[in-house]
């Protein structure tokens, strides 16, 4: 457990960033952003949950093998295989209660997560100014500002492109924000700068104007309804990934569904592989260090991540069949533990 925690802390950490900045910079309501965090905590325990398993599997059989307690067993007629088999039993157990999280709580959560951002953006115009971005959300303007410190904006950048004419420009030192009533975009309070102005005679032509104060609004871009938002191929459970890959039968467009039906099976089992592969690792490798046993599962997942990838990257181009390209990493691993297994029993 304290593995897990510490996990999900490292990985977390970088939402809890956004987090702050969305609730110090950008003014959105607290509770909101922390429903975010929630539904985001799923997608982060597919990563944390096997990486757990393996450093706790890495710690403990290290520490038995460094201490020569496993010799001590098997001197004393209890055989390796008597020792390790509940735990493999446990890691497959985990990986069964891992389907369920993969299959229908991750899915959803990443669902609600996106309507709930969208809502967010609908609600609160002003979070989508963001500091060093040149923002596109509204309609005719795209907007850049250096710095944002609640409402005020500084070095503030807002461009009009016109097609088949020059962009139009305006320059403010600073400015304040404020959203809409209805929530359809933000009033603009700019100070100190200059603007283009189309010149009346040729509209192809501006004249530039300097100003202490200047107002005006930018209108979102579109205006989405959240109960209209789609899923996504990742955001469907297994059996709504089995319809569509029914209805479109052969498709090559069924090769990205494949994909992720297989994609939640296999990192579920992902548990079961690390602990058939950790076992052995531990026993030869006699390392009983918390530090390097987190460190030995975080190297291992990522090459676990890496190999897994690369099969999904080739099942994609038509290399590979989806159901072995995502497999591909279990498939290896597991044969790798097998081969380790084998040296470990013939000492």
């Amino acid at each position: 457990m304290g593995s897990l925690f510490v996990m999900t802390i490292i990985l977390a950490a970088g939402n809890i960033v956004q987090m702050a900045d969305m609730i110090m910079n950008r003014g959105v309501d607290v509770f909101q952003v922390m429903r975010v965090f929630m539904y985001f905590m799923p997608y982060v325990l597919i990563f944390t949950i096997p990486i757990s398993v393996l450093a706790a599997v890495l710690l403990g059989f290290g520490r038995l093998s460094s201490d020569n307690e496993l010799t001590a067993l098997r001197t004393s007629g209890i055989g390796l295989h008597k020792i390790i088999l509940p735990v493999i039993v446990c890691g497959f157990i985990v990986s069964l209660v891992n389907v369920p999280l993969n299959d229908r709580i991750l899915p959803e959560s990443e669902f609600a997560a996106r309507k709930l951002i969208q809502e967010i953006g609908m609600q609160n115009p002003t979070a989508l100014i963001e500091p060093g971005v040149f923002v596109k959300g509204f309609q005719d303007y795209i907007v850049f500002v250096h710095n944002k410190k609640g409402d005020i904006l500084e070095d503030v950048r807002i461009y009009q492109p016109r097609t088949g004419k020059p962009t139009r420009t305006i320059v403010a030192r600073t400015g304040r924000i404020y959203p809409l009533a209805d929530g359809t975009g933000v009033r603009l309070e700019l100070m100190d700068g200059s603007a283009d102005e189309i010149s009346p005679e040729n509209p192809d032509e501006f004249y530039k104007i300097s100003f202490k104060n200047y107002q005006m609004t930018l209108n979102l871009d579109r205006i989405v309804d959240v109960d209209s938002i789609q899923k996504k191929a990742r955001e469907k459970t297994m059996s709504e990934l089995t319809r569509e890959i029914e209805e479109l039968g052969d498709s090559p467009r069924t090769i990205p569904l494949r994909v992720e039906f297989h994609k939640k099976l296999a990192l579920s089992f992902s548990n079961f592989v690390f602990v058939l592969l950790g076992i052995p690792l531990a026993i030869t490798t006699h390392r009983r260090e918390k530090f390097i046993g987190l460190a030995m599962a975080g190297v291992l997942f990522l090459v676990y991540w890496g190999v897994m990838l690369g099969g999904i990257a080739f099942a994609v181009k038509g290399i590979l069949p989806p159901w072995l390209g995502v497999w591909l990493a279990n498939i290896s691993l597991t044969l790798l533990s097998v081969v380790m297994f084998r040296g470990v029993l013939q000492r």
